[in-house]
């Protein structure tokens, strides 16, 4: 575990996945769920380079089939260090034989944590260094701890919505159906039985910003996530955290799709090319 620190904050990153285990505060509070495999074993894992479940564990590339675990392979493998300053670390994946068995392309991940005050901002940078056309996908999954029973907990969002959920089906792919979760409102009230169908996905979410927050609990722990086109927001029934998840892609629709490169959601990057996204966690 590799660790920095502010006077506000400090964070613990693990190498395996370059997952961030602990943010605490200046008066000892964690804010991150510590992996109770009661109910989830991992903390904040990166998705690449697919999100969520593909159609039987599969996808197509040139008349060629590949497989590929839920959320990818970036979670469960060891990054390297590649810098790390006072209030900065940032870790590297490249390919291995194992990675191109399944994804045959030559990329570079980068995942960089930056302290700034009260703020942990996280950078992914993807570069393709290979010649052909990479597609991928990208996010974030971290977990954060309730402090207080689920009833009292809550997610307010920066503006009032309207939105409804994409579900999912049992096998953890995207249905054509969706169900109503806000009507001109930005609070969503956390329940026991919010996440029994699954995670809650949105698509077109107009605020950038959300703030979870406890009713008898002074803290308030805020994600922004700028720019991300689709939100994820999922638990275990009663569990004692609740996931923030900006992405750049999703799990597969229920009906197939095809090539790879015909993915809903999926993004690409030519030769030479880098992508960079950004997500800000913050304490008040």
């Amino acid at each position: 575990m590799r660790s920095i620190a502010n006077k506000f904050l400090t964070i613990g990153v693990k190498e395996k996945g370059a997952e961030l285990c602990s943010i605490r505060d200046s008066g000892g509070t964690e804010y991150m769920w510590q992996a109770d495999p009661a109910f989830w074993a991992r903390h904040a894992p990166v998705l690449f380079p697919v999100v969520g479940r593909l159609l039987n564990g599969r996808y197509e590339l040139n008349g060629k089939t590949f497989e590929l675990p839920p959320h990818g392979f970036a979670r469960d493998m060891e990054f390297s260090l590649v810098e790390q300053s006072e209030h900065s670390l940032v870790f590297q994946l490249l390919p291995t034989a194992e990675t191109r068995a399944r994804y045959p392309f030559e990329f570079a991940l980068n995942i960089i944590y930056r302290l700034n005050v009260n703020s942990l901002e996280i950078s992914y940078e993807v570069r393709n260094n290979g010649v052909e056309r990479m597609p991928f996908s990208i996010g974030a999954h971290p977990a954060f701890n309730l402090h207080g029973p689920v009833d009292e907990c809550f997610l307010e969002l920066e503006k009032a919505e309207t939105l409804n959920t994409h579900l999912v089906s049992s096998h953890g792919l995207i249905r054509s159906e969706t169900a109503p979760v806000l009507e001109n409102s930005s609070i969503i009230q956390l329940t026991e039985t919010l996440f029994d169908q699954d995670a809650l996905v949105f698509m077109d979410m107009k605020s950038e910003k959300i703030t979870l927050g406890a009713k008898h609990h002074s803290r308030r722990l805020t994600v922004e996530f700028p720019g991300f086109p689709q939100l994820g927001i999922w638990s275990k029934p009663g569990a004692p955290f609740v996931c923030i998840e900006p992405w750049y892609g999703y799990a597969d629709p229920e009906q197939p799709y095809g090539d790879i490169m015909k993915k809903p959601g999926i993004q690409y990057l030519g030769a030479g090319e880098t992508f960079v996204c950004t997500h800000r966690i913050s304490i008040q």
